[in-house]
Formats: structure tokens, C-alpha cells, sequence
């Protein structure tokens, strides 16, 4: 790539801000998944610091002169990076520095603070952080300014051109749909055989199960690792660093299987960036809900299909119970895609899962405007649960307590699972108009479908807004109807019932 001088000084500059974030995301990583406790206090500090000079090199004068002068670039890639550095720019030189980083040391002991809660099921811990960090969130919005609702101050960080207004327009829509769904399939008569797949399952094999899955998928080892912790996540520490991890529930294999193939999918988006984007602002996700639907696409519409486990399962077998032999396939299918409202949203089916993020989304809007109260949640969470699903958690450990994202702060995040999920669902209908993805799950060439949404998503960064992604690959804008129709379809075979 041919640049300017002064292109070439921005680029130099923008490296020591990737080298301050690659040594944050190491800490970040290391802190959920290896740190021992008693490192914690330190290490958050040692974050917070590092979080201080990075925010100092976004808001720096030398990176606003590289705005002011690289704006126009004729190099689409420096135009499009300066972009993002603007953004990034009005997102951190509008917060006081000291209060920026007494948040990211705050909120760096509040994940260890929720941890240790959801540990004891005990929200009175953890409720003086949330406060305090609703509270930081309110007055954030405040400094960056909005229009219309207050979350859509957060929402925008997250996904780019999404507004209250578009998700309170879709959202109420698809909620609806959902409900007719999961009616309807509560009527059949068919019910799954889940006692014959929640059995003693060791740690070992499903790991060793879960790193064939990764394999099959085309994750590189050799730029990644896989480790467990609480709460699974993805995380790049540099695009050819990109790590996995996951969850293991002895007596539930789905928790482990079904995540690794979530978290895998994560990774391999931002380990299909393309290498000329390497080094630049935009060799990034373009969203958190294009990210979203990457994770989402590998993980129920090829790790829950027939095709993958007509295909997979004598090899499950290999590393599964010995009672797992007794259930002929298509049972096995049928009762790992069991519909049934549940309480933990990284555990929910497909057709129950966009309803847990619409209850976080509502509970997150009512928190910024000041409808709600943190010392509430408990009560609001369980209410919101009966009126969603249509049952009410014994505690909040598998309440209000079991998501990580309050404690760190990240206030706009959960509309992109949900996102994540349409966007996912109108990729697979565009796919499918040049790859039989039956066929190539069969043939066991998942990798075919992974060269296309490299081709398509992955290779792009975030050389594209999310909207103008979603318009260029599939030729329209958001529409929720391929995601109802997918699961009316599938769920239909399943049940043994037409449903509409």
C-alpha cells in the first residue's frame, strides 16, 4: 500500500495504540481465565494504567492533527481508519482522563466482585458496583451527547447507525413472532429425551470433542489456543492471536459443545481479516452484532442442524458416554434442539434466545433513563422473565447475576446478540443461493461456507458499516423474516407439527 508521509506517521502512531490494547486484552484474557485471586487488585491497576496511556494517545493533539489532515485522504483504507479513530477519539477525549480511568479499574474489580457473587448467589454484593456503574454510564452518555433516547448514546459504540427507534420497531415484532412459535411447539406432542443426553460426561472428552469441532471448522491453532473459564468469550489479542474459550458442565455436554462453536465462530471472523488490513484502524468487526451473527451462523445454524450430526455423531460417539450409543441420531438431534424456555440466556435454545435479549435490552433502557433501580433488579428481572418466557428464577445466580456485562460496564452490548441472530439468519439465505450448505455439511467441507463468509464478512473488517455489510451481501436492510422463517421450518420437522 502506497502512502504519504504523513499517512505513514499516523500508522506509526496508531501502532503503539495497538501494542497498549494487545498488552490490555492479554490482562483481560488472563484475567478470566488463569489469574489467581489474589492477583486481581494488582493486575486491575496494572490495566487501569495502560487503559490511562491509551486513552491519552486517542485524545492526543498529534492524533487530532492526523483527523484534521487525513480526513480526505485519497487512500480509501487511511480514510476509512480515520473514521474510526475520530470515533474513537470523541468517544474517549469527551470523558475527564481521571474519571475514564478510575472506571476501567472499577469496573476491572467489579467483574471479580460478580464473580464471587454469582458464586454465593448473593446480589447485595454486587449491587453498590452496579450502581455506581449505571451511574458512570449515565453521565458518559451525557459527555458524548445524544439524539432521542439516552441509550442510544451506548448503543451506537457497539452498533454503528442502530437507534432505539429501529429495535423498538423490529424487536415488539419479532418478540410476537417468537411467542406464536413457542406456543404452538409447547401443543406437540413430542417431547425430547433429555434425560438420555444430561449424563456424566468427563471434562476431557468434551474438550477433546470440542477441539475436533474447531479443527472441522477451519480455526487456526497455530494463531489461537482454547481454555476454559466462567464465562465463555473470544478474544483477539492481535489478528493472528485469537483465542477461544469455553465452559465445561460435566452433566450437560451442550454447555461446552455449543459454546466452543459460538466462541469459534467469533474467531473466526477476526481471524479472516484481511492482511492488507493488518496494522490499520480498520482490521477490526465492524459491529458487535455483524460479530454476533458470525458466532450465531456457526453455532445453530451448522453445530444444531441434522446434516452436522447425521454427519458427526459416530465420531461423538468416540469420545461420548457409553449411554449416548443407545439414542439413534436423529433422536440425538431432536433432543439437543429441545424448545423449552430456560433461565440462563448462553444456554437458551434457538427459539427462546432473542427473547432473553430483549428482556436485558428493556431492563438496560429503563436503567439509563431512570425508570428503574439497581436495588430493584432482582424483582424487575423476575417479572420480566414470567412476562417473557413464562417462568421465574429460584435465584438470582441464575437471574439478574448471570451475565458478565454489567460488571464491566458494557451498557448497549446485548441488542447485538439479537442482531446478530437477523443478520445471521439473512447470510445463511443469501448463502444459500451458491452452496447447498446441507450438502457441504455432509461432504464435510465446512470449510467451503467458511471461504464465503471470508470472502463476503470476514475479510472486510470494518472497511464497511454494519448496515451497508448487511445491504451489500444480501440486498436488502434488516428484516427479521428469514430468522422466523428458519426456525419455522426447522422446528416444524422437529415437533412433527406445521407450524405458522
Amino acid at each position: 500500500m502506497k502512502l504519504t508521509k504523513k499517512e505513514q506517521s499516523f500508522l506509526d502512531e496508531f501502532k503503539k495504540i495497538s501494542h497498549y490494547r494487545e498488552a490490555s486484552n492479554l490482562i483481560a484474557w488472563d484475567l478470566r481465565t488463569k489469574a489467581p485471586r489474589k492477583g486481581i487488585k494488582q493486575r486491575s491497576e496494572t490495566l487501569s494504567y495502560l487503559s490511562e496511556r491509551l486513552h491519552q494517545l486517542q485524545t492526543s493533539d498529534r492524533m487530532k492533527e492526523f483527523i484534521d489532515e487525513l480526513r480526505l485522504s485519497e487512500n480509501p483504507y487511511i480514510r476509512r481508519s480515520i473514521e474510526l479513530v475520530q470515533r474513537e477519539y470523541d468517544f474517549h477525549h469527551k470523558i475527564p482522563v481521571e474519571e475514564f480511568k478510575a472506571f476501567v479499574q472499577f469496573t476491572s474489580e467489579s467483574e471479580s466482585v460478580w464473580q464471587e457473587a454469582k458464586e454465593k448467589d448473593d446480589y447485595s454484593m454486587f449491587q453498590p458496583y452496579l450502581e455506581k456503574i449505571v451511574d458512570y454510564n449515565i453521565r458518559f452518555a451525557d459527555y458524548w451527547g445524544y439524539e432521542g433516547h439516552i441509550y442510544n448514546a451506548h448503543l451506537k459504540h457497539y452498533e454503528p447507525g442502530m437507534t432505539v427507534d429501529t429495535l423498538d420497531g423490529v424487536f415488539p415484532k419479532l418478540q410476537k413472532d417468537l411467542s406464536r412459535l413457542i406456543e404452538q411447539v409447547k401443543a406437540s406432542s413430542f417431547k425430547p429425551q433429555i434425560d438420555q443426553i444430561t449424563v456424566q460426561f468427563p471434562k476431557e472428552k468434551q474438550e477433546a470433542f470440542a477441539l475436533h469441532v474447531l479443527d472441522q471448522m477451519g480455526y487456526d491453532f497455530e494463531a489461537g489456543r482454547l481454555d476454559e473459564t466462567v464465562h465463555p468469550f473470544a478474544i483477539g489479542i492481535n489478528p493472528q492471536d485469537v483465542r477461544v474459550t469455553t465452559n465445561y458442565d460435566e452433566k450437560d455436554f451442550r454447555t461446552a459443545v455449543f459454546g466452543t462453536i459460538h466462541e469459534g465462530g467469533h474467531a473466526l471472523y477476526e481471524q479472516g481479516f484481511d492482511p492488507k488490513l493488518y496494522g490499520l484502524p480498520v482490521c477490526s468487526a465492524t459491529s458487535m452484532g455483524i460479530h454476533e451473527s458470525q458466532s450465531l451462523f456457526w453455532e445453530n445454524f451448522i453445530g444444531r442442524s441434522k446434516a452436522f450430526w447425521n454427519t458427526n455423531y459416530s465420531t461423538f460417539l468416540t469420545y461420548a458416554p457409553e449411554s449416548f450409543k443407545n439414542l439413534a441420531p436423529n433422536e440425538f438431534y431432536r433432543s439437543i434442539n429441545e424448545v423449552k424456555p430456560s433461565f440462563i440466556r448462553i444456554e437458551a435454545d434457538e427459539m427462546t434466545y432473542a427473547l432473553h435479549i430483549m428482556l436485558r435490552y428493556e431492563i438496560e433502557k429503563g436503567l439509563l433513563n431512570g425508570d428503574l433501580n439497581v436495588k430493584d433488579l432482582p424483582g424487575i428481572w423476575n417479572d420480566k422473565m414470567k412476562d417473557y418466557l413464562g417462568i421465574e428464577p429460584s435465584t438470582d445466580r441464575e437471574g439478574v447475576l448471570q451475565d458478565i456485562h454489567w460488571a464491566g460496564g458494557d451498557f448497549g452490548y446485548f441488542p447485538s446478540y439479537a442482531l446478530g441472530y437477523i443478520y445471521g439468519a439473512q447470510f445463511k439465505h443469501t448463502l444459500e443461493k451458491e452452496i447447498n450448505i446441507e450438502q457441504a455439511i455432509e461432504q464435510n467441507e465446512l470449510k467451503k461456507i467458511k471461504e464465503w463468509l471470508n470472502k463476503h464478512i470476514h475479510q472486510h473488517g470494518s472497511m464497511k458499516e454494519p448496515l451497508d455489510l448487511l445491504k451489500d451481501v444480501t440486498g436488502e436492510g434488516l428484516n427479521h423474516q428469514y430468522l422466523v422463517k428458519y426456525l419455522t421450518n426447522k422446528y416444524s420437522d422437529i415437533y412433527g407439527i406445521s407450524l405458522s
